[in-house]
């Protein structure tokens, strides 16, 4: 094996990786609440070289030292940071000023319903009065967001026909008079919370709820955390890093080429 090679190729390898994430960042820089991610990269453990039939060392092989094979794809990791807002004046949109998450009732194709999270509040109301999401996934109330449960109970219901108002709290008004609760949660530690689809979370075995600080904004939705100048310019840094991996597997080829066809000779 030519180490040359190899570590070239593990750093394309991890460069594709990156601008994989990098993209589907700016593919989502209008997608309301979404987070966006990022790469860390990791060596491989260093391996011990040592001389192929070498015994000049007592009863072992003789060892040239550590060489590194390269770099690998370490994990992806997700940025909470808060995004801006963006005014659009829609008493159904609701946008979370701080740490927290809505808590909503999530049903797959098949039926079946769990309790996921997210920071889209771009919410309607159906004909029933009942809270809910753009893809008809109901938004729970204090109760159900704290105790994780679904159902009719849980859900927050308001009269479609009156104007309705909510409180920095989460406290839904009508007529000045609080008919509902928005449930809003915080998790104690975010590497419990598993990425679905977009911009929904599942919260993964160990994870913790929490209560929420945060404050809900009528009115007003939270935009994506992509800074699309600051992706552009990482793409144009992975680009570069690819294009210098391939010129290292060009010149060791190169260098192949001529040590088996020219110094070879006889």
């Amino acid at each position: 094996m030519v180490k040359g090679l190899y570590t070239a190729y593990t750093g394309m390898i991890e460069e594709m990786r990156r601008m994989d994430v990098m993209t589907n960042n700016l593919a989502n820089a209008s997608t309301t609440g979404y987070k966006k991610e990022g790469t860390v990269n990791q060596s491989f453990d260093d391996q011990l070289a040592i001389k192929i039939k070498d015994r000049s060392e007592v009863l072992r092989a003789k060892r040239l030292g550590d060489v590194n094979l390269g770099v690998k794809v370490g994990e992806t990791y997700r940025d909470y940071s808060q995004g801006s807002f963006s005014v659009t004046d829609n008493p159904y949109d609701l946008a979370l000023d701080g740490n927290g998450f809505f808590a909503i009732e999530f049903r797959n194709k098949n039926g079946e319903t769990s309790i996921k999270y997210t920071r889209d509040g771009s919410f309607t109301v159906d004909q029933n009065g009942y809270l809910m999401t753009k893809d008809g996934d109901y938004v729970l109330n204090a109760n159900g967001a704290r105790n994780t449960a679904g159902g009719q109970a849980n859900y927050v219901h308001i009269d479609p026909n009156q104007d309705v108002t909510i409180e920095r709290n989460g406290a839904v008004m009508q007529n000045d008079v609080q008919v509902g609760q928005i449930g809003l949660v915080d998790f104690e530690d975010y590497n419990y919370l598993e990425k679905y689809g977009e911009n929904l979370y599942d919260a993964v075995a160990g994870s913790r709820i929490t209560a929420s600080t945060a404050g809900i904004e009528q009115g007003c939705l939270e935009m994506s955390n992509v800074n699309i100048v600051s992706e552009m310019v990482d793409m144009i840094t992975i680009t570069r890093a690819y294009e210098a991996n391939q010129k290292i597997i060009t010149t060791v080829d190169e260098t192949l080429d001529k040590a088996v066809n020219t110094v070879g000779q006889v």
